[in-house]
């Protein structure tokens, strides 16, 4: 996430407008929010009025009776005033939580329309991280820091105005204090940023590294490898702890300048304002009402300051996270989309080549030329790194080629939408992704309108319905994550079951029966030859009987499509397949026998 902009103070303020606009949906709540606000902030500026006149008024009165009207007028404003607070707290942290949710999804919604290649370019634990802290700073900073900065703001404006009333004099001398504590809350709230950033950032890098070694507990585990992960670990959480607590030393010297320096304010104006007093030029009441208001003015700085770190934080948090709502993503819709044509699914790649954007002078694909006919089964085999799943991204338009063009139905797929594209197409992988809810719901992951008989219909045509039934629950079982509680054979039953209700044109097979034993094998096999049939089918495969039975096969090696025709004609050239054949890079034996593990 290195790459997402830091905070600049140039950028700050207009980060936080962006962020109050996502207020505008709801001027509704968000003006009775300010109203009650403003109105409340205001009403405490009354209390140092209040105490003046009962003061000079109330308390040298020879009757109690005007004291009493005064401390019950100031009960019935307490009550009003404590019904605004409630209105306004409610109603800033409503809009503040609803702000925080509505750019949840913002961020969200952007980041599941991301290419493939801003994937790879981040590590997940890194990105989740980085959006759970980033989200939380703002959460903080909108559902109570900005409603506290209006607050004081307010009490700033009114308690200088009315010590100006009471004393003008001495309110003077009292500001000769805040420019210099002004410039100190820059400086100091500039360094705090810094330092908060430095946070930020090593708790993203400490997420991710754990978020890995969570993923990949089975490997951490049996490489022994637990004591430097856990090491890993606790230095990260060091590292964060030894600069928070450097942040924490310049704030606390801040804060304790910041009161320093009020407290000697407020001593200055008790002896300036006792001497006022004793030449009678104040009443008593006049002078604790200055004093009120003193404190008044105060305490809202001195929280004003606090909240200048804070908002600079949530300005660089907000910047980071409209960095990624602001990406536009490089794959995307048309401007003027072409309609799919009907067909069986013809494929056409035509002089593709493709280069990565982080290795621009290393070609992976030169020049491939590839006609599929509808229902026709394509076999791509080859070493390791020589092109075949580039092809496959290609398809699905995960990636847009560097040059040449990829065609379904005779369009080129950069014509099309997305979303038309890819539900054209349906892929079964190598490793099955499944989610952590219930089987039926991985299976009718692809279609939301599927009925429990379509789920059942497919499963059993994925050879699946007998062990699903054979569970307590049922469709309804919950897998876990990733599958964990299945079979890596149940899980790719299931996901052929899932390519089966989505009903695709083109069946796209990456590897999907190499990590099976022999009988898992045998039933995904049959399940798989019931959703080939009649389907245009590319399929990168080593088993042997796979890339037999093919229409024609496809040799890739180094990015180019070295060979090509059925099996017993590229066995008698005496080329790149037989080599691989006779290696035993493509092979019949399953997974867990002699040759498990070929390179891909």
């Amino acid at each position: 996430m290195s790459d997402l902009p830091d905070e600049g103070k140039s950028r700050n303020i207009g980060v936080l407008r962006r962020l109050i606009g996502l207020v505008r949906p709801h001027l509704g709540r968000f003006a009775l929010a300010v109203a009650t606000l403003l109105a409340a902030s205001g009403l405490s500026l009354v209390y140092p009025m209040a105490a003046k006149y009962a003061i000079d008024v109330g308390m040298s009165s020879k009757s109690s009776v005007e004291l009493d009207r005064i401390v019950l007028g100031l009960l019935a404003l307490f009550v009003f005033h404590s019904g605004l607070v409630w209105v306004r707290h409610y109603s800033m942290s409503w809009l503040g939580e609803r702000v925080v949710a509505d750019l949840r999804a913002l961020v969200v919604d952007r980041v599941l329309l991301l290419p493939m290649a801003w994937f790879h370019e981040r590590r997940t634990g890194e990105l989740v991280g980085r959006l759970a802290s980033d989200v939380t700073t703002v959460e903080n900073t909108v559902g109570s820091e900005l409603s506290q900065a209006l607050r004081n703001g307010v009490q700033l404006i009114g308690g200088l105005s009315l010590l100006l009333w009471v004393d003008w004099r001495l309110t003077a001398m009292m500001l000769l204090v805040i420019p210099p504590l002004l410039l100190i809350t820059l400086w100091f709230g500039r360094e705090i940023r810094l330092m908060s950033k430095r946070v930020q950032d090593e708790m993203a890098q400490v997420s991710g590294h754990i978020q890995e070694s969570i993923g990949a507990i089975q490997t951490v585990q049996a490489f022994v490898r637990e004591p430097r992960e856990g090491r890993r670990y606790r230095d990260g959480v060091e590292r964060i702890f030894q600069e928070t607590l450097r942040m924490v030393r310049w704030r606390a010297s801040f804060f304790a300048g910041a009161m320093g320096a009020g407290y000697l304010a407020v001593a200055a104006m008790i002896w300036l304002g006792g001497r006022a007093l004793i030449r009678g030029d104040l009443s008593s009441g006049e002078l604790t009402a200055f004093f009120l208001y003193t404190f008044m003015v105060a305490g809202a700085l001195a929280d004003l300051a606090g909240l200048w770190s804070a908002l600079q934080r949530a300005a660089g948090a907000t910047e980071r996270l409209f960095a990624i709502i602001d990406t536009t993503p490089e794959i995307r819709d048309p401007e003027a989309p072409v309609p799919l044509p009907p067909g069986g699914g013809a494929l056409e790649l035509r002089g593709v080549t493709f280069t990565y954007a982080s290795r621009p002078t290393q070609p992976v694909l030169e020049h491939v030329d590839l006609t599929v006919a509808p229902g026709q089964v394509i076999a791509l085999v080859g070493p390791s790194g020589a092109g075949k799943s580039t092809i496959l991204s290609l398809l699905f338009r995960f990636y847009d080629v560097t040059g040449g063009e990829v065609r379904l139905e005779g369009v080129d797929v950069r014509r099309l939408r997305l979303a038309e594209l890819r539900r054209a197409m349906a892929l079964v992988a190598q490793e099955p992704v499944l989610f952590s809810g219930t089987i039926r719901d991985n299976i009718a992951y692809g279609r939301d309108d599927a009925t429990q008989a379509q789920v059942e219909r497919a499963a059993r045509d994925a050879n699946a319905h007998d062990f699903v039934t054979s569970f307590p629950d049922g469709y309804d079982t919950v897998i876990g994550e990733r599958g964990v509680k299945l079979s890596g054979g149940q899980k790719q039953r299931i996901a052929i079951a899932r390519a089966l209700l989505a009903d695709p044109r083109v069946l796209v097979l990456d590897e999907a029966t190499s990590n099976l034993d022999s009988e898992s094998e045998a039933q995904v096999q049959q399940a798989l030859a019931r959703l080939m049939k009649g389907r245009t089918t590319v399929v990168v495969a080593h088993r042997l009987s796979t890339v037999r039975d093919a229409d024609r096969i496809l040799v890739i090696d180094h990015g180019r499509v070295v060979e090509q025709g059925r099996h017993a004609e590229l066995m008698a050239q005496a080329g790149v397949y037989r080599r691989l054949v006779e290696h035993q890079v493509i092979a019949d034996e399953p997974a867990g026998d002699a040759h498990e593990g070929a390179p891909a």
